[in-house]
């Protein structure tokens, strides 16, 4: 028997490539590679009749050359605070069998590297945004700078198409690094801070 689930909060993104993310505009990588996490903050969440409501999850890859063209290293960091149950519905979601974004990072995945359970401390504040989840990964965002006058410029990106977030406000990383199975640092490159809502159904 399927499962419905839909789940709705706010989400931190970052990656290797220079302001803006290329990926965003269907253009190759900045550096020819890319490296990125994503950062999601339920705050209202249902697997069937399991509550997802405040938990944390993120996902990390790492691809030699634009995402999606495959051949990804990727993992899961999951909210230790998640019950059995929990756990459960995050770990198939994250399967990419149910809709969702994990969906498109199953597709170009070529190399799991598996879900780890972690502590996370998130502040939420747009731009100003910051989150670290246990050791493994660290992520604190801030504006664009004009490099004339040296102040924050207010950049928004609306993607009806985008399978992440339909409007996303563009920012730069303060810090942006990931210490875990996957291994990298792109501090003082893009990022991203944006509202996010799916949905879909486990198959039967």
């Amino acid at each position: 028997m399927s499962i419905k689930w839909s789940m709705q909060g706010t989400l931190l993104g970052a990656c290797s490539c220079d302001w803006g993310c290329p990926c965003s505009f269907d253009a190759p990588p900045t550096r020819g590679f890319c490296q990125g996490s994503y950062v999601w903050r339920i705050e209202q969440g249902k697997f069937g009749d399991v509550s997802l409501d405040g938990l944390h999850w993120s996902w990390a890859g790492s691809s030699p050359a634009a995402m999606h063209l495959g051949n990804v290293k990727s993992m899961i960091f999951i909210d230790d605070r998640a019950n059995p149950a929990q756990r459960e519905a995050l770990k198939t979601i994250g399967e990419g069998k149910s809709g969702g974004p994990w969906t498109i990072f199953v597709a170009v995945t070529s190399d799991f590297l598996g879900i780890h359970y972690v502590n996370f401390d998130m502040h939420i504040d747009g731009l100003s945004s910051r989150v670290r989840a246990g050791k493994m990964l660290e992520l604190e965002l801030g504006p664009i700078c004009n490099p004339v006058s040296g102040g924050p410029e207010e950049i928004y990106l609306d993607k009806p198409t985008g399978f992440t977030a339909k409007r996303s406000a563009l920012g730069a990383t303060k810090v942006f690094r990931v210490d875990s199975n996957l291994f990298f640092d792109h501090s003082g490159k893009y990022g991203e801070f944006s509202r996010f809502e799916y949905s879909g159904e486990t198959p039967a």
